[in-house]
């Protein structure tokens, strides 16, 4: 419907596996933690490495994903800290998202709403953790990414590659 905005993330947190909702809430938690304003892609990326052994495995092993971890732990550190006040947006449309999505950056929302047309296209009506590394993977204007990239990681091809192996080209 015109002028109506997307489905709230409260929304959206009763269609995520229990797992990914844990990942969800514990993305919400380090940006409380880090007096962020809004969860972004990044936090997000953070909670699903921490807590979702099928998303770390996912990786090129260890190293990789130590490197990873190492670039989000030093976010509130150094590395981010220009993120500090800002509010994420990317893709190739920017939107403005108001009232149920305050606490969120635009790109966590959108992030969020690609891995549950994931899970849809698999008949599923719950979004896992893989679903949400490929949305976050596929964007590449996102935190998260940034972090991927800089970690020695190319997200282009871990979200090819995981969209592959799942028949979702």
């Amino acid at each position: 419907m015109p002028g109506q905005s997307a489905a709230s993330p409260f929304d959206i947190d009763a269609r995520l596996t229990v797992e990914l909702a844990s990942v969800v809430s514990g993305a919400r938690r380090r940006a409380h933690r880090d007096a962020d304003e809004h969860i972004d892609t990044a936090h997000l990326l953070h909670s699903l490495l921490e807590s979702d052994p099928e998303v770390r495995a996912a990786f090129d092993g260890g190293p990789q994903v130590a490197r990873v971890l190492g670039y989000l732990v030093q976010r509130s550190i150094g590395y981010g800290l220009r993120w500090h006040g800002t509010v994420e947006e990317s893709g190739p449309v920017r939107r403005i998202r108001t009232g149920a999505a305050a606490g969120w950056s635009p790109a966590a929302v959108t992030a969020l709403e690609s891995a549950l047309g994931r899970a849809a296209l698999r008949g599923e009506s719950r979004a896992g953790g893989l679903d949400l590394l490929v949305a976050l993977a596929a964007d590449p204007s996102c935190r998260a990414v940034e972090v991927l990239n800089r970690a020695g990681v190319d997200a282009a091809m871990l979200a090819e590659r995981l969209s592959c192996a799942s028949g979702q080209v």
